[in-house]
């Protein structure tokens, strides 16, 4: 058998020491489906006091990560650090500077500076392997960029973050409110102390951007991306929806516009949606994630799985292991930086659906002719209305689900409705998708 694949790990965490117990235990069918052995031969990480369950004996430790980017001795570099900048930057660039090959789980530094790597990875011959960036267990890098390469796709979407859609289920399955379900997700591991990143979108939203740049073989652009969390849906937002017919989701979506109606080009947007019951993605629920692509030859490709977790994303990396040591090159985003589309990226302004709309208004006369005449003004056309109740004087929900209608519109009559006396409070938008 040849020679085996020498690899130094940057970050000691759940994921690295996820990679170190996957290539002991499965060490000998790794090796037989790489056509060599994969062995960790050095690490580095913050303290090496730790208890981390698993012997570090035998495995050369260096405290500065640097240094594994230079060592002729590692022949492949894992970061699993995280973080857009700093060392795990800077490690990165490093190894690929020098020509050897990296394998990262780190969606920040691909979807911030994934174009520029991309470039250095081609100048130095080096590989850039990222499927743990992405859906941890689930290969949807491979699936986008070589299972479906022989297909124009024209829409990406996804569940990308199982802290969001743990959140969304139980609301729904248990009628509990956001802050109340996540204060437990937070005690049970599933979100952050600090949950902004996840709830927020922007976890997400690096992901989308990764996706989006494959799907579309363009290069990377989060800042482009259009994002928007989930900390405003209500339970009674829930309810309504489960009326409606719809779940509440998360999603990332990505599409490429031919023209008609708008301008050619992408469109990258996370924020909440409403999907049919019946989609594949509503059914998605808990911490799992989920990924649609639409290619013109092969149609509707669903991919469901763990998105997270030490054993799914240190299965990701592993899998770029054994390419490495297959000898296998794949351009960064599918084609080189020359061959790459400088397709235009499209405002979310330029945006056109459906929509849910509820407003709490005083219950008194003349509020819903004032709320519609809005609409009328700006063309925004109603499919339907819920009330429930009368409580006159007291605030009252009411729900308006619109026909197809543009972003801009929509947004302008919410503005001028939320400035009527009657209307209590900020109107919530959601915009409804297929799933």
């Amino acid at each position: 058998m040849n020679r085996p694949l020498s690899v130094g790990i940057a970050g000691l965490g759940t994921v690295g020491m996820g990679v170190l117990r996957l290539l002991r235990d499965n060490g000998e069918i790794v090796a037989a489906r790489a056509g060599r052995p994969i062995a960790v031969t050095a690490v580095s990480a913050r303290t090496r006091a730790r208890d981390r369950g698993i012997t570090l004996s035998g495995l050369h430790w260096f405290d500065d990560p640097m240094v594994l980017a230079s060592d002729p001795a590692i022949d492949a570099v894992v970061e699993v650090i995280g973080g857009a900048e700093g060392v795990a930057r800077a490690l990165v660039e490093a190894a690929l500077a020098a020509g050897k090959p990296v394998v990262t789980a780190n969606k920040a530094l691909l979807a911030v500076h994934g174009a520029e790597l991309a470039t250095l990875a081609e100048r130095h011959g080096a590989s850039l392997g990222f499927e743990a960036a992405v859906a941890g267990g689930l290969p949807v890098i491979k699936a986008l960029r070589e299972g479906l390469a022989g297909n124009r796709i024209a829409r990406v979407a996804g569940i990308l973050n199982g802290t969001c859609n743990y959140i969304l289920s139980m609301m729904r399955a248990e009628g509990r409110e956001f802050a109340d379900v996540l204060a437990e997700a937070q005690r049970l591991g599933y979100a952050e102390a600090d949950p902004s990143f996840d709830i927020d979108g922007i976890d997400a939203a690096h992901k989308l951007a990764i996706l989006a740049a494959i799907a579309f073989g363009r290069p990377v652009a989060f800042a482009d991306v259009y994002v928007e969390g989930i900390r405003r849906i209500s339970a009674l937002d829930i309810i309504f929806a489960g009326e409606l017919g719809y779940r509440i989701k998360l999603l990332g979506i990505a599409r490429q516009s031919d023209g008609g109606v708008a301008l050619p080009g992408i469109s990258a947007r996370v924020h909440p949606c409403m999907v049919p019951a019946s989609a594949p993605l509503a059914r998605v629920d808990g911490v799992t994630n989920a990924i649609v692509a639409e290619g013109d030859f092969v149609g509707r490709v669903v991919l469901e799985g763990p998105g997270a977790g030490a054993g799914p994303t240190a299965s990701a990396v592993v899998a770029d292991l054994v390419d490495l040591a297959r000898g296998r090159l794949t351009p960064v985003w599918g084609a080189l930086a020359a061959e790459l589309s400088p397709s235009t990226s499209l405002p979310m302004q330029m945006h056109s659906g459906c929509y849910y709309l509820r407003l709490m208004v005083v219950d008194q006369p003349g509020v819903i002719a004032d709320v519609t005449a809005v609409l009328r003004d700006l063309g925004v056309s109603l499919e339907s209305m819920l009330q429930r109740g009368r409580a006159p004087g007291e605030a009252v929900p009411v729900v308006l689900v619109t026909h197809e209608t543009g972003e801009a519109a929509v947004r302008t009559a919410l503005a001028r409705i939320a400035a009527l006396d009657a209307v209590l409070e900020e109107p919530t938008l959601i915009r409804i998708e297929p799933g």
